[in-house]
Order: structure tokens, then sequence, then C-alpha cells
């Protein structure tokens, strides 16, 4: 499961504000913010799968190890421009 902080990291290495994230995740800029938010509002699970497609998409891969979790940005992998 992506976490809020995930996502905000992701975006900040891509360049993407939260308005452009949520038209690429066709999710209502709403539900993104409770996804982000560090209240960790609940949030519906399609939701989250569709901001970590498109954050994938983009080339965001998501870390989870027994040491913590982040983002890495390998590559533009559909050819998008970042802004």
């Amino acid at each position: 499961m992506i976490t809020s902080r995930q996502v905000r990291a992701a975006r900040a290495l891509l360049g993407w504000t939260q308005e452009m994230l949520a038209d690429k995740a066709l999710v209502a800029l709403t539900a993104l913010k409770r996804l982000e938010s560090e209240n960790e509002l609940p949030v519906r699970e399609d939701t989250r799968h569709q901001v970590a497609k498109a954050l994938e998409a983009a080339g965001i891969v998501f870390l989870d190890s027994d040491r913590g979790q982040g983002v890495l940005l390998v590559s533009n992998a559909q050819g998008e421009s970042r802004k």
C-alpha cells in the first residue's frame, strides 16, 4: 500500500502539481488531497490504485523494505513531459 509521503515525494520528483496528478489518475482532486493528508484520512482503494498506476506509468517505482519506504524515478516510461 502506498503512503501519503510516497505520493507527495513521487509528485515532487516528477514536478507535478496535485491538479496534474488528479487529472492523470482520473480521480477527484479532493480524493487526492485526502490520500496525501498527514492525518491518514480514509481513502478508497480504487483511488489509491489509480494514483499508483498513474505515477508508475510516469516512471515512479514504490519502494518498501524492512529499512523503510520510498520512491525512485527510473525513467519517463511513456515519454510524457514532466510538467
